[in-house]
C-alpha cells in the first residue's frame, strides 16, 4: 500500500506541474489582455456617440493615468530583472505605451477634440451674448486650436470671454475689465440652480479649484430640456434663485473669478444633462451659437504667447439687440434651435 501510494504520487506529479505551468502561462497574458481590451472598449465607446462616448472618454483617462503607467513600470522592472522580454510582457508593454496617450490628454499633450460633430449633435441652442459689453473670445469654436474646452465632453462647445484689459497676469481683480460687470441671461428660461458665496480666487495664475470648478454659477433650463451654464460669477452677485423665471437680457450676476479659473471671465456652455449635483465632464456637451451681435454665430477664440506676455487674438463681439431686461418672455418666442 505504501509503495503503491508513493508510485502513484510520482506518476501524478508531472501532470500536476504541467497544469500549474499552464495556469502560470495563462496568467502571464492577463495584464496585457486586460489593458488592451480596456483600451479597445474605451476607444469603441468614445466614437459611439452620446453618453457612451462620455463613458469611453472617462475609461480611457482612468486607464491612461493609472493602469497603463503601473503596468509599464512593472513590465520594465520584470524585464530588467530577468534580462529578457517574453511575449506576454511585450504585449503588456505595448498596451501600456498606447494607454499612455489618453493619460497625457489632461496635461495638454497630444490632445484630441472630443469626437462629437456639429452636424449630428442635437439640439443646438442659439441665444444672445451673456453681456452687453464688448467681449473678446479667448476660447470658443469647434476646434482645439481655438477652444481648449473642446477636449472635454460637457464643455465641447464652451466659451470663455473676457473684457479687456485682460490676459496681463496681474494679481489684482480690479485690473481686469471683466471683473464686476453684469452677466445677463442669454435667453428667457427657468433657473434650474444658482450658487453663490464662493470666494474669488487671486488672478494671474490657475486656482486649480477642483472641488468647486464652476465657482458661483447660474444654470438655466431651456425649452428643449437642456441646460445653459454661466460660471465663475463674483461672490454676492447672483440675483436669481432656483425655480425663478428670467427674461432674456435680465442681469443674473456679475463676472468674477470664483472656481477653477485664472482670471475674471465669463464662461458659458450648453449641455444635455442637468449639471446640478453632477460632476463636471460627466455630461454631453451641445452646440451653442449666438445671435443679435456683430460676429459669426460661433465666434472663435485664440491667443498668442511671446515670452511672458499673452495677446488675445480671438473674435471681438458686441450685442446689438436690446441691452436691458426687456427681452422676450419664455412663451413669446423660442430662443433655442433643434
Amino acid at each position: 500500500m505504501s509503495r503503491g501510494s508513493d508510485s502513484g504520487d510520482r506518476v501524478d506529479a508531472p501532470d500536476e506541474r504541467a497544469r500549474q505551468g499552464g495556469t502560470r502561462a495563462w496568467l502571464r497574458w492577463l495584464p496585457g489582455a486586460f489593458l488592451g481590451g480596456g483600451l479597445a472598449l474605451g476607444f469603441a465607446l468614445l466614437f459611439s456617440g452620446g453618453m457612451r462616448a462620455v463613458v469611453g472618454w472617462l475609461l480611457l483617462l482612468g486607464l491612461g493615468q493609472l493602469v497603463a503607467p503601473l503596468t509599464g513600470i512593472a513590465v520594465l522592472v520584470h524585464a530588467l530583472r530577468r534580462r529578457r522580454l517574453s511575449a506576454p510582457m511585450a504585449l503588456a508593454l505595448g498596451a501600456s505605451l498606447v494607454g499612455l496617450w489618453p493619460g497625457l490628454w489632461t496635461f495638454g499633450v497630444l490632445q484630441i477634440a472630443f469626437p462629437a460633430s456639429l452636424d449630428t449633435t442635437r439640439p443646438a441652442a442659439t441665444v444672445r451674448l451673456p453681456s452687453n459689453e464688448t467681449l473678446r473670445v479667448v476660447f470658443g469654436g469647434d476646434a482645439l486650436r481655438t477652444n481648449r474646452h473642446a477636449f472635454t465632453p460637457d464643455q465641447r462647445w464652451a466659451y470663455d470671454m473676457v473684457i479687456e484689459p485682460a490676459l496681463h497676469g496681474s494679481a489684482r481683480l480690479e485690473d481686469y475689465g471683466c471683473h464686476g460687470t453684469p452677466v445677463v441671461a442669454p435667453v428667457s428660461s427657468r433657473v434650474r440652480s444658482a450658487v453663490d458665496g464662493l470666494p474669488d480666487a487671486l488672478p494671474g495664475a490657475p486656482s486649480n479649484d477642483t472641488e468647486n470648478p464652476l465657482g458661483n454659477n447660474v444654470v438655466l433650463e431651456l425649452e428643449t430640456g437642456t441646460f445653459l451654464v454661466l460660471a465663475h460669477l463674483a461672490p454676492g452677485s447672483v440675483r436669481v434663485r432656483e425655480g425663478e423665471t428670467v427674461r432674456e437680457g435680465q442681469v443674473v450676476g456679475a463676472c468674477g473669478n470664483s472656481g477653477n479659473t485664472s482670471e475674471p471671465h465669463i464662461h458659458i456652455h450648453h449641455q444635455r444633462q442637468d449639471p446640478t449635483g453632477r460632476p463636471v465632464n460627466v455630461s454631453e456637451g451641445l452646440p451653442l451659437y449666438f445671435r443679435d451681435h456683430d460676429g459669426p454665430p460661433m465666434p472663435e477664440g485664440g491667443y498668442e504667447e511671446s515670452g511672458d506676455s499673452i495677446t488675445a487674438t480671438g473674435a471681438v463681439v458686441t450685442h446689438r439687440g436690446a441691452a436691458g431686461g426687456e427681452g422676450r418672455p419664455p412663451r413669446d418666442e423660442k430662443s433655442t434651435e433643434q
